[in-house]
Order: C-alpha cells, then sequence, then structure tokens
C-alpha cells in the first residue's frame, strides 16, 4: 500500500493555523485519526525542532533538511509511527533520533517516560536498569541493531522506517524469545538512517 501526501502548507502561515491545517490536510485524511496522536501532534510545535531558516515551512508534507545528511520525517510519518506504536502513559520509551528530538516530544506530550539517544551512539547506549516498553526510530533503516533489540523488553514493540529492496516502509515488530522479527506495512518516503545501512558486500 502507498500513502500519499496532502496539500502542503503554505511556506510563513502562522504556525497554530499551519499545525491546525496539517492535521486536516495532512494527517486525516491519510488514516491518522487516533485521539491522542493527533492531540499530541497539535501540542507539540514542530517549527521550534528545524533549523531557523526552515520554520516558515515546517508543516509542509515532505522531510526537512537538518544538515549533515540527516533529515526530519514528513509529518505523516510521525503520525504513522505513533498511530502503529501507540505509546501509553507510565511506558518506558527510547526514541532513536536523527538530528531532531520532535518525535521524543511527541511521545512525551502522550505521558511517555522518554530516553532518546542519537543514532550515531546507539551502539554505545546502555540499556540502564529496566528495559524499554517500546522503541521508535526516526528514520528508515536496513537492519536493527543488536544494541536496540537488546533494550527492549520482552513483548515490547519497535516501530521505524525501513529499507526493503530500495523501498522504504513503515514496520513494527515485537520482541518474542528475546529476538526481534519486523514486519514491513505501509509505503512511505522515510529518510534513510546511514548509521544502520548494511555494509556492502562483494560476490564472485
Amino acid at each position: 500500500m502507498t500513502v500519499s501526501t496532502a496539500e502542503t502548507i503554505p511556506a510563513g502561515a502562522n504556525p497554530d493555523a499551519a499545525r491546525r491545517a496539517m492535521i486536516d490536510s495532512q494527517l486525516r485524511v491519510s488514516g491518522v485519526n487516533d485521539a491522542a496522536v493527533l492531540a499530541a501532534i497539535g501540542k507539540v510545535a514542530r517549527e521550534q525542532f528545524v533549523p531557523a531558516e526552515a520554520r516558515g515551512h515546517a508543516y509542509i508534507d515532505r522531510a526537512i533538511p537538518l544538515g549533515e545528511g540527516r533529515a526530519l520525517p514528513a509529518p505523516l510519518v510521525h503520525g504513522l509511527m505513533l498511530s502503529e506504536a501507540l505509546p501509553r502513559k507510565g511506558e518506558r520509551v527510547l526514541v532513536v533520533t536523527a538530528g531532531s528530538t520532535y518525535l521524543a516530544a511527541l511521545v512525551e506530550a502522550m505521558g511517555a517516560l522518554v530516553d532518546s539517544v542519537d543514532a550515531a551512539a546507539v551502539t554505545k547506549a546502555k540499556r540502564g536498569a529496566q528495559p524499554y516498553d517500546l522503541v521508535l526510530i526516526d528514520g528508515a533503516i536496513e537492519q536493527l541493531p543488536d544494541a536496540l533489540a537488546d533494550a527492549l523488553a520482552e513483548n515490547g514493540r519497535v516501530v521505524t522506517g525501513l529499507v526493503l529492496r530500495g523501498v522504504t516502509r513503515l514496520a513494527s515488530g515485537r520482541k518474542l524469545g528475546g529476538n526481534v522479527q519486523l514486519l514491513p506495512l505501509a509505503e512511505v518516503g522515510i529518510p534513510v538512517l546511514g548509521e544502520f545501512v548494511r555494509a556492502k558486500s562483494w560476490s564472485f
């Protein structure tokens, strides 16, 4: 299934009005209707999580470049991720960031207990005293790092973007018997995280 995008929000629009228009013209029409998800997105000022020069178009329906090859995914990506994950109040959530903590702020607005780690530091991350109920990765990966699987509690959930044969999809999984299997879902454009790309191998 391919998720289509909606009309863009004009640059320079009032942030509150742009946020409401983004919810109505991008999220709701694409099936993002969970009340808690929309409340969080309506509350958190997305324009505060992008470079100053990009604030005028923080609510357009495409990724926002953050520099150094990184990007903040389009609003629809975060709406779909949160609709799939549905973080619950009091859950321990680890958000893997890639230049912006916007997704972490959304999860916190939904009442979860949030830790965040930059994608570049995932292999050095320590689980802490307790494993996480949910891991959210703010971008598309080719493989789930062992460090993130280890950080997840048994029966815990992971929601991420997943690169399959050059196409990015939303994907979710659950840790069962110590293993995490990702299930590809909707096809949607998601910035690829270079930190989680498989090393190329040669065959003869």
